[in-house]
């Protein structure tokens, strides 16, 4: 709900009962995010009280907008992908039946309403009019289709963890679907506005099979740009919509084509030489400084999901003790991690989930995350580790190969643990098998800890914890403390009750650590000069992005 760009003032700005919580939040993390600390991390102007949803819209036609994307997706089918670069492209085709909005905000997509009869069954309207990229209409079909293959244990969506409470998706009417719940679950009715209520033409994903969504199966949605070709090791094209059923999200560009330019600085040469028009970074990159310099591009800095912890991913050995843990994370400056590490472009995180999480329950969110500090304090670290006793064992921590970030980052905690008597080791991973230890207990093997850039993906904070269930696919140390709290908040579909009970879950993984939080990353976008209008916030994972860019005069 916030506006900044840096330099040139292109935003959209919209006043809100969140900017006191934005405000409380520069000031509680030890120290403003803007002046000081920008000028700490390198003189960049990153204004972190005041973030952007949106960028002001282009106004004129434009024939070609070249996006870079930070590596090659692997599919671009809903049903797999779940990661950065994956949904930056989905966002634009495929559609939910709710829509998540640039300021974290839900209402309908494909689905003109939603009635809720009881608490455990949803009936979805679907609009009438809309069709596919190749003409042919939505149907209940194509909805029942794409809700039921992420649900059941054996699914491999990324998703599944929101249809753990499905029990049955069914056709009710002709423009009419029936989702029915074994009990009351407020995460699957709110992951109906990202990816996981994203709906595929049911057709076209059966006769494409295990190949549906890669260069040689093809996609089939109803989003504003349709995919034209997909050439392996190059690029992403897709195309305007002509038919597209939203008229105020009518694109203007005709084509939009995205590269993979992983290298770091050869993506900042090419942004800054016009070779690429946009890109969006979820780490600040080293050549940051570069882009706010550059008079070709306009850097703004957004409402953000994505925060960066260390992820325990061990049930034994000193990282297991909470008391290690915290005496860890007591040792710190995680003001300066942002500050160095991040080039100003971050803030000290005293809990996992941030403000931008609070929707319109900052009133009851803010006085318990206020509770916590995200300041360092080397005397409790000293006493806690007095009562552990043997510290012999040092702590391995894993760090991604190639990124200055993981290596910064691991330096200032090798040196902080050391000064407070603990010894941590790295284990660099390559970038290409870092990914495994997400997913693989193999991978995890020897490691106590590994960095992760993570993000929920609604406005809720119970998002974030709901990662601490027993045999939760993400929880890497097996944590499951509050595993019983989470089951009864996800039941609770009054928002109030739920954010107390959250607040209650927030307070025990906030004390016990089993992730630690270190700083909240804001959605980083730079947009050529000649191009405006791209979503500025962390929804543009989930909404259309480029549907609103076009041309400056």
């Amino acid at each position: 709900m916030f506006t900044h760009s840096t330099r040139k003032r292109r935003s959209l700005t919209l006043a809100g009962a969140a900017a006191a919580a934005a405000l409380t939040l520069t000031a509680c993390a030890g120290g403003g995010a803007g002046g000081a600390a920008g000028a700490q991390g390198g003189g960049l102007d990153v204004d972190l009280s005041n973030l952007a949803t949106t960028t002001e819209p282009g106004t004129q036609p434009v024939d070609v907008v070249n996006w870079n994307l930070p590596y090659e997706p692997l599919s671009i089918d809903p049903w797999f992908s779940f990661n950065y670069a994956e949904n930056t492209v989905i966002a634009n085709m495929c559609e939910s039946l709710m829509r998540m909005n640039p300021d974290l905000s839900s209402s309908p997509g494909l689905a003109e309403s939603v009635a809720t009869p009881d608490d455990t069954t949803y009936v979805y309207t679907l609009r009438d009019g809309v069709t596919f990229w190749d003409g042919t209409p939505l149907t209940p079909a194509d909805v029942v289709y794409s809700l039921g293959r992420q649900v059941g244990p054996e699914t491999p969506s990324y998703y599944n963890e929101y249809f753990l409470s499905v029990e049955s998706v069914e056709q009710t009417g002709d423009r009419e679907v029936t989702v029915k719940l074994k009990q009351p679950d407020a995460l699957f009715e709110q992951a109906m506005s990202v990816a996981a209520g994203a709906i595929v033409q049911k057709a076209a994903a059966e006769a494409a099979g295990e190949q549906f969504g890669t260069p040689q199966g093809g996609m089939q949605c109803t989003g504003p740009f349709a995919l034209d070709a997909w050439n392996a090791g190059k690029s992403i094209d897709l195309v305007k919509n002509e038919n597209y059923w939203d008229a105020e999200l009518a694109p203007k560009v005709e084509k939009l084509s995205f590269s993979f330019i992983a290298d770091e600085s050869t993506a900042i040469n090419a942004l800054r030489s016009g070779d690429v028009d946009g890109q969006f970074f979820y780490l600040p990159p080293t050549g940051l400084g570069q882009l706010e310099s550059s008079d070709a591009v306009t850097t703004t800095y957004g409402k953000s999901f994505v925060f960066w912890t260390l992820a325990s991913a061990t049930e034994e050995g000193p990282f297991a003790d909470p008391r290690v843990r915290e005496a860890l994370l007591q040792s710190i400056d995680r003001q300066a991690v942002a500050d160095v590490v991040f080039q100003g472009a971050a803030i000290a995180a005293p809990t996992l989930a941030g403000p931008d999480y609070w929707g319109d329950r900052a009133d009851i969110f803010e006085p318990a995350w206020s509770e916590f500090s995200a300041k360092s304090d080397p005397a409790k670290a000293k006493e806690l580790l007095g009562e552990v006793g043997d510290l012999s064992k040092p702590i391995t921590i894993a760090i991604q190969g190639s990124s200055a970030v993981h290596e910064q980052t691991a330096n200032l905690l090798q040196a902080a643990g050391q000064a407070v008597g603990l010894t941590i080791e790295t284990k660099v991973v390559p970038v290409e098998q870092y990914g495994n230890l997400y997913f693989d207990p193999e991978a995890r093997k020897g490691i106590d800890a590994f960095f992760t850039t993570w993000y929920g993906n609604v406005t809720d904070p119970l998002d974030v914890y709901q990662v601490f269930t027993e045999g939760g696919m993400s929880n890497f140390g097996d944590y499951t403390e509050v595993s019983d709290l989470v089951a009864e908040a996800r039941a609770e579909l009054d928002p109030t009750a739920r954010a107390e009970l959250t607040n209650e879950i927030q307070a025990k993984v906030t004390e016990e650590l089993p992730w630690m939080p270190l700083n909240y990353m804001p959605t980083i976008l730079v947009q050529n000069d000649r191009i405006s209008g791209a979503t500025a916030s962390v929804a543009y994972l989930y909404y259309p992005w480029a549907a609103t860019i076009g041309g400056v005069e």
